[in-house]
């Protein structure tokens, strides 16, 4: 499954279902629904919300040992050829704040 969040004021963003999911989840949305709405005014909290989730990864990191829950389900990786959150939602807070300062919602 594909998620597809649109906005009036940028291009379509595609993510797959498990980023998806869990990008809809630290947002405080239902990730099963197969539509909602991310509006205006909610867009700065879940702009938060992504922010600390990236801050708490990286965080996790940087504790020896550290690894994240994602990352159990995955074959181990090097460090350097990981792909941290950070990577997987910079498009989607762009998407928030363009769409924050235009106005509009985001939708998928």
């Amino acid at each position: 499954m594909l998620y597809r969040f649109k906005s009036r004021a940028t291009s379509d963003l595609i993510m797959l279902e498990p980023v998806g999911r869990r990008v809809l989840q630290i947002v405080g949305k239902a990730p099963d629904d197969a539509h909602g709405i991310i509006t205006v005014e909610q867009i700065p909290a879940a702009i938060a919300a992504l922010q600390k989730a990236v801050d708490e990864e990286e965080a996790g990191q940087a504790a020896p040992g550290g690894q994240a829950a994602d990352d159990a389900a995955e074959e181990p990786r090097e460090p350097s050829e990981r792909i941290w959150l950070r990577q997987r939602v910079a498009p989607f807070i762009d998407m928030l704040q363009i769409s924050a300062a235009q106005g509009r919602e985001v939708t998928w």
